[in-house]
């Protein structure tokens, strides 16, 4: 619980020196503003839901969200979720939605789900950080050109319909606007890192622009308050049907604000979030919002880059853009409303350009083929698609490469019991039509059927002793195949006996009925009590065999024929 809650330590090194965090606040805000009046218009409640979600989640997700860097608010993925439950319940529906959504993530966080995020592989986190900012990119298209309204259901869509709306009417303040301010907030970050240059390029670009009467699109209209919500019973049946879209908003919001917090501590060097409490600070936020008329929340990516790019270094930060927003709407509306879009435009542009860390981006691509894979196709299905299916796309592909690699590291080798004279054990064996396989590493549904393709390569034995002491894992497709290869050696009336077997793997064979025909009497505790056994139990008189090699890649039709010719002559 402890780890959960906040601390004053956390707060010290804000209020020793605050400028930083006071000063990245306010340019988060002015970067915020616009996209809380937006997402709230788009998800079909209002511009003053998205500045009520922006407000009070921003606050409450500041104060007990598990990462310092993180900025919370509507976002353009939760607005795609809200929509059609704005058409189904309307706005009762969707503040019941984020409350519920808000429990659920509570409990997430009380159950540690979000540390599952830690085994996160590292190229899907840079595909979808590079392709998150390539996203942000193509949002600012249709600012940053003077378009009002692209059209387009994906981000690139609507870049491209920008473009070419521009190409047809084209005008050239508003793209020099833009490209202006991100050109000075790039290269006098680089060379004076302290002065807050995304401030002062939008304060020049607004100054200029009214000045010169330039004709650039404004922020427009601001609400001057919050308005208090109409909230309304549902009926229960109609309660039951909001679950799965709880759910849907739930798993959304966990994700993205997980993503979020890893891609600002990839920003930073020596930063680490708590992710459990992340899910705390989020569910706590979206309880909170709905009763303020807001929307569900999650930490949203781009504010929260801007807010590092911009010289955070403390939860302060976050803390300030959304104590900003809620002066703004209340006393410097007027103001803000002139702020040309194409300078805010210029700031997320140039915090794309600061986002992409492409020393990390080459080291990945270099150091293996399966990684730079991976991490293409993260930045590729986030930039077409979206930011959940990249990941489950980026980490089922993980996934299945890390369980080919650990496949081949199962294997079966012929072994001899006495290292110290192998040739002499294992002409012993031999002689005696005792064969003694070593099975090392997992035996598990990724390994399991190439090891009964080696297994079936046994012939001319009486006697196939496996050593199982090696087995790191076995699951039970591993267990059956293994089941399976038995019952093929008994068919042929070999012998099968185990060694080393550990207890929990017994109990899996016994479970399934995967031991060989003589139960646990078959089982020993080590190879020599197995070879003695069969030696003693078992007739093994018969002239010696040759040994073969037994590998993978041996089932050519050469071999083939002298397998077959070596079966026909086992008696039986």
């Amino acid at each position: 619980m402890r780890t959960l809650l906040p601390t004053w330590s956390e707060w010290k090194p804000a209020f020793r020196a605050p400028g930083a965090d006071l000063m990245a606040g306010l340019v988060v805000a002015l970067v915020a503003l616009p996209l809380a009046l937006g997402f709230g218009i788009s998800s079909g409640l209002g511009a003053a839901a998205g500045l009520a979600t922006a407000i009070i989640a921003g606050v409450v997700a500041a104060i007990f969200g598990g990462s310092r860097f993180q900025v919370s608010g509507p976002t353009g993925a939760m607005t795609v979720v809200l929509v059609p439950i704005v058409a189904a319940h309307g706005a009762t529906g969707v503040l019941a939605v984020g409350l519920m959504a808000g429990i659920v993530l509570v409990a997430l966080a009380f159950a540690g789900v979000g540390r599952a995020v830690r085994y996160m592989p590292a190229p899907v986190i840079e595909g979808f950080t590079a392709g998150i900012a390539v996203v942000i990119a193509l949002q600012q298209f249709p600012s940053a050109l003077g378009i009002a309204h692209a059209e387009g259901e994906k981000v690139w869509q609507s870049a491209f319909d920008a473009v070419r709306r521009f190409i047809d009417a084209p005008s050239v303040a508003t793209p020099v606007t833009a490209l202006v301010v991100a050109v000075v907030i790039l290269i006098g970050g680089r060379y004076l890192p302290k002065l807050p240059f995304a401030l002062i390029a939008v304060a020049v670009a607004t100054g200029a622009a009214a000045l010169f009467d330039m004709d650039l699109t404004r922020i427009g209209t601001i609400p001057s308050g919050l308005a208090a919500p109409s909230l309304s019973f549902l009926h229960p049946n109609e309660l039951g049907s909001l679950i799965g879209p709880a759910l849907a908003v739930a798993a959304l919001a966990a994700l993205e604000s997980l993503l979020s917090a890893t891609a600002a501590d990839s920003m930073c060097v020596g930063t680490r979030h708590n992710p459990d409490r992340e899910l705390l600070g989020q569910g706590l936020a979206n309880i909170a919002a709905p009763l303020f008329g807001g929307v569900p929340a999650t930490g949203a990516i781009a504010r929260t880059a801007v807010n590092v790019r911009s010289g955070a270094r403390t939860r302060l930060a976050a803390l300030t853009h959304a104590v900003l927003l809620a002066a703004i709407i209340y006393l410097a509306a007027p103001l803000v409303a002139d702020i040309p879009l194409a300078a805010l435009a210029g700031v997320l542009l140039a915090t794309t350009v600061r986002m992409v860390e492409t020393a990390a981006l080459i080291a990945i691509a270099r150091a293996s083929r399966a990684d730079a894979i991976i991490m293409l196709v993260t930045f590729a299905v986030t930039v077409a698609l979206d930011l959940v299916t990249a990941v489950a796309v980026g980490v089922g592909i993980a996934v299945a490469l890390a369980l080919r690699s650990v496949a081949r590291e199962a294997r079966l080798e012929q072994v001899p019991l006495d290292e110290s004279d192998h040739l002499a054990e294992e002409h012993d064996l031999l002689r005696d039509h005792i064969v003694a396989y070593r099975i090392d590493g997992p035996l598990f549904f990724a390994a399991a059927h190439r090891f009964l393709l080696e297994l079936a390569e046994v012939a001319d034995v009486k006697v196939v002793i496996l050593r199982m002491s090696k087995i790191t894992a076995l699951d039970t497709t591993g267990a059956l195949v293994l089941k399976d290869a038995i019952s093929k050696l008994e068919h042929r009336h070999i012998t099968v006996l185990l060694s080393g077997l550990r207890a929990d793997h017994q109990r899996r064979l016994t479970a399934i009925g995967a031991l060989p025909a003589g139960g646990s009497e078959s089982v020993f505790a080590n190879t020599r009590e197995a070879i003695d056994h069969a030696r003693r139990y078992l007739p093994l008189s018969g002239p010696p065999i040759t040994r073969r090699p037994l590998t993978a890649e041996t089932d050519t039709p050469a071999i083939t024929e002298v397998r077959e010719q070596a079966l026909t002559q086992i008696p039986g």
